[in-house]
């Protein structure tokens, strides 16, 4: 993988990475005036909070399951993680909302009660609406997680790991927390649940965080501008050299 990127990054005239952490790795192969970092964005209008009533107790996860870090994550947080939340919530239920569960995973949900995978759907939005908590167990995985500003966006509170948020410009205890191993992770959702105030305050400041700075239009503006220096530039000035061996 190394190799096929420096190979492409040698022939860009300009790159656009999605994250600082991904412009720092780069940077070490390319100068760094050649690389714009284009953050996550997302139609904040599209995914704005809605009027409908939480449930009781309940926790969402949304992504394609038919990716790896995907489906890890469910099987990590169903193993080590729900016990432990149920030994203080014994009621609590989850929605995992995605694509192509895989065997393993529904294997591991037929032995639990109050777990449901519904596979592909239309709109992910009712199942976000209507869960009081957003959980990213993510433990592999690179990239930025759209997932996490689209519940944000909907003025959720998120329980993630470092990875499952990485590259994310969110502040722990203000709009995310975080939590990386399975008694900090079932600590962090259980505190969500049984504080309500807690909970829609981390939800406000999220939806504000996205709203203010990563919405589809803000996003699109610094994707504009970096795409018109490099029109703009010279046609000496954009060429890339080729990367050190």
């Amino acid at each position: 993988m190394e190799a096929a990127e420096r190979k492409y990054l040698a022939q860009a005239d300009h790159v656009l990475t999605v994250s600082d952490h991904d412009r720092e790795v780069f940077s070490q192969w390319l100068d760094s005036s050649k690389l714009s970092v284009i953050p996550t964005g997302v139609d904040t209008v599209y995914f704005r909070p809605g009027a409908e009533p939480e449930i009781e107790n309940s926790l969402v996860f949304t992504g394609s399951m038919d990716w790896l870090p995907n489906e890890d994550g469910m099987l990590y947080f169903i193993k080590e993680i729900l016990p432990l939340l149920r030994e203080q919530a014994p009621r609590i239920s989850l929605s995992i909302v995605g694509r192509n569960p895989s065997t393993r995973l529904n294997a591991a949900i037929s032995q639990e009660s109050n777990i449901v995978a519904t596979g592909w759907v239309e709109d992910i939005r009712p199942f976000l609406a209507q869960s009081e908590v957003c959980i990213v167990p993510l433990r592999i995985g690179g990239g930025t997680r759209l997932k996490i500003f689209e519940a944000m966006s909907m003025g959720k509170a998120v329980v993630s790991t470092s990875i499952g948020a990485e590259g994310l410009p969110v502040a722990d205890g203000e709009h995310i927390l975080l939590a990386d191993d399975p008694a900090a992770f079932a600590r962090s959702v259980v505190s969500l649940l049984r504080d309500d105030s807690r909970r829609r305050r981390i939800g406000v400041a999220a939806r504000k965080l996205v709203e203010e700075n990563y919405s589809w239009r803000q996003v699109a503006r610094v994707f504009s501008d970096a795409l018109r220096g490099v029109a703009a530039a010279p046609a000496g000035e954009r060429t890339v050299a080729q990367p050190p061996s």
